[in-house]
């Protein structure tokens, strides 16, 4: 099965890039002073040996997410955009490494243009998860971090919208037609400034979405696809 890498991802991955080679200057300044703040407690404090474990990161998070499903004839053209939002934490947090679940409401699905001649019509189909991912945080120093590891998914709803020269129209689609569970691999980046997290993920869904005979004819053996880009708070920095 042919798969395509989402373009929008990419183009999205490149925004983030150039942001945060802009912002790159400021963070090493702040950086280093605190290095060196660090060293003079150190030197002056000779009772205690430094601190190996980084402060914890906690707080919410949310920001777009451009879905489709992939398919034998997936294109760029079928992306959706919709969003994401929730809550997340760090586990066993360290200078280099931490656990991070998450648990965030997401929408998935993809969209389908059809032109009849001068007729256009657009055909949405639309997904809603409840996304439970488990990352291993690889931290690049204080300014950037990697995240990788699995997911998992809940269906909590589903629905079709139409648009176009045909007519609009609205179908709650009964959720028995799809698995009630998803799951797959998510990785990305993130930039840390201050107590914002500025990122961009991609999540690859590895189990088929379609249960009933009616939607294994509709869609196959079509599997969810997201890419997002995302800001996280640190609500944690604030508590004593």
């Amino acid at each position: 099965m042919k798969i395509e890498f989402s373009k929008q991802f990419l183009l999205f991955s490149a925004m983030i890039g150039g942001l945060f080679f802009s912002l790159n200057a400021q963070a090493q300044d702040q950086t280093t002073t605190e290095t060196r703040t660090q060293t003079t407690t150190i030197s002056t404090d000779t009772n205690h040996e430094p601190h190996l474990t980084s402060k914890p990161r906690a707080g919410i998070k949310g920001g777009l997410n451009v879905s489709n499903l992939i398919t034998d004839d997936v294109t760029d053209k079928n992306a959706r955009f919709g969003f994401h939002a929730g809550i997340y934490g760090q586990l066993f947090s360290s200078e280099a490494f931490a656990i991070q679940p998450e648990i965030n409401f997401s929408t998935k699905g993809n969209k389908v243009t059809t032109e009849y001649g001068i007729i256009d019509q657009e055909t949405k189909f639309n997904l809603s998860y409840i996304d439970v991912p488990i990352l291993a945080v690889f931290k690049l120093g204080s300014v950037a971090e990697i995240q990788a590891g699995p997911y998992w998914a809940y269906l909590v709803g589903a629905n079709i919208d139409t648009d176009g020269d045909l007519g609009d129209d609205f179908v709650q689609v009964d959720r028995d037609n799809f698995d009630n569970w998803d799951y797959g691999i998510a990785g990305g980046v993130g930039f840390n400034l201050g107590n914002v997290q500025l990122g961009a993920r991609y999540n690859y869904g590895l189990n088929e979405i379609a249960k009933s005979s009616g939607a294994k004819a509709l869609l196959g053996s079509a599997k969810n696809s997201v890419g997002q880009i995302y800001l996280a708070f640190n609500l944690a920095a604030h508590n004593k």
